[in-house]
């Protein structure tokens, strides 16, 4: 199994509220930037579209390499922290 950054630790560890897109683990200031143009500017709506998406990592990669041009490494960070939190809070 992978590490986890402190960023991905952080933002698993309690309900996501109102945090910016970028509180994402994978998600920095240029990926967040791109994301926020797009009209997902919290994580909660990032959280909606990997919902939407049934959690199914290929399809989540792929919508995230489309949406902002996320590289491989950020695609994985950002669906494991979505997934561990889904598992902790749904």
């Amino acid at each position: 199994m992978s590490s986890t950054s402190q960023k991905h630790k952080d933002f698993v560890a309690e309900p996501m509220a109102e945090k910016n897109v970028n509180a994402l683990a994978g998600i920095g200031d240029v990926l967040g930037r791109r994301l926020e143009e797009r009209g997902f500017d919290k994580a909660y709506v990032v959280l909606g579209q990997f919902l939407v998406l049934k959690k199914d990592e290929e399809l989540f990669r792929d919508w995230l390499k489309d949406t902002c041009s996320a590289n491989s490494q950020k695609q994985g960070d950002c669906y494991g922290c979505l997934r561990e939190w889904c598992d902790s809070f749904l």
